[in-house]
């Protein structure tokens, strides 16, 4: 094992994998489509989507939600991250795909209204790359979202149909980290083209694994590269653009490594935990809003004081502000949340300029939600 320090801090490599593909039971949901702008949750929306963004000096300090999902089936802490995939011909009939974790897998229309719920076990963060990306199988191109599964320490695949919005499951074998599963987010290589799935566990542990297809519609994958911080982590996003990875390490702050599998295990602390800010009690979701030219904005969710940092995308990510979802046209607003997801595309009449959705720690009078805000609220251009 190796140990490398990174300023104040130790990263230890935990290995490197062997060279032999094994078939994913990635928890991913593959589209049968054709192109996409695309949008993914935790690794924020795909760079296909970018729009020229405001260079913003401040933002607003509390915007209000104009939708809310039906509450996920289970009560208590069981809603947990959501990802947005974009229909590239009609972007109104748009979709949320979203996790509950302690049952499974969620799709929502835009209108917040449950499409279809999978008990397939207790899902964690989900993320999602369009077809445009490349990603096939069996020659067609597929739309990828992948889940941690905990209950199975396995990551899953599932397919969804773009007409009816409804997923199949469409995993191989079996694949178990050598760790136990906890956040998940994807990563497109602007070099290569070829797709990775980064997975973390509450040790601090990061595996970063190939996907491909190996024929008969499935998807295989291949151990690239592994490293670990000092504590637990969870939310990951990646910038397929720039070739960067972001990692929250809850109690310490955002990690920025790179995200191809040769970058090795050096990362940067672009931001901290502290009573302060501009991350309290820890540090959850990341999402990635893509603007023109390499610009746009890093969120965080900064669950101690139920708000949300925002920082550049571009340079040394430099804060921009904080935000909280507060209460407004009878829907309440989030607390504590987890997951988030954003996206810069157009998604039709009601969200124009994209959306960001957000995980409701607290939603009033009923089991666990996610809110939708419309982008230009929160990012005004």
């Amino acid at each position: 094992m190796g140990i490398r320090r990174v300023g104040d801090r130790i990263l230890r490599c935990v290995g490197r994998p062997g060279a032999t593909p094994v078939v994913l039971t990635v928890c991913a949901v593959l589209v049968m489509t054709g192109c996409t702008a695309g949008a993914s949750e935790n690794s924020g929306n795909a760079p296909t989507a970018a729009r020229t963004l405001a260079s913003l000096s401040e933002i607003p300090q509390g915007v209000a939600p104009t939708v809310e999902t039906e509450p996920v089936p289970h009560s208590g802490d069981a809603a947990d991250d959501p990802a947005i995939w974009v229909n590239p011909t009609n972007p109104g009939t748009s979709a949320v795909i979203a996790t509950d974790k302690q049952g499974g897998m969620l799709v929502y229309d835009m209108a917040g209204t449950q499409l279809q719920y999978l008990p397939v076990g207790e899902m964690n963060n989900v993320d999602v790359r369009p077809a445009a990306d490349g990603f096939t199988l069996d020659g067609s191109p597929v739309v990828l979202v992948v889940a941690g599964n905990r209950t199975a320490n396995t990551l899953a695949v599932f397919a969804l149909d773009p007409v009816t919005r409804q997923l199949r499951d469409v995993a191989g074998e079996a694949i178990r980290p050598g760790l136990e599963v906890y956040g998940s987010c994807l990563y497109r290589s602007p070099a290569t083209g070829k797709l990775y799935a980064f997975v973390n566990s509450k040790e601090g542990q990061v595996e970063q694994w190939e996907l491909s297809d190996v024929g008969s519609g499935r998807v295989g994958g291949q151990l690239v590269r592994a490293f670990q911080v000092e504590s637990q982590v969870e939310g990951c996003v990646t910038d397929d653009e720039q070739g960067q990875f972001y990692l929250g390490e809850e109690a310490v702050g955002i990690w920025k490594f790179g995200a191809e599998p040769d970058a090795g295990d050096a990362g940067t602390l672009i931001a901290t935990v502290s009573p302060a800010g501009p991350l309290v009690g820890q540090v959850e979701g990341l999402t990635l809003a893509y603007g023109d030219g390499g610009a746009g904005y890093l969120i965080a969710s900064s669950q101690g004081d139920n708000s949300y940092a925002v920082f550049r995308r571009e340079g040394n990510n430099a804060l921009v502000g904080n935000f909280q979802i507060v209460a407004g046209r009878g829907i309440d607003g989030t607390e504590h949340t987890d997951g988030i997801a954003v996206t810069t595309a157009d998604l039709g009449s009601s969200f124009p300029s994209g959306v960001l959705v957000a995980q409701d720690g607290e939603n009033d009078g009923a089991a666990q939600n996610f809110k939708f805000v419309p982008l230009q609220n929160v990012l005004p251009g």
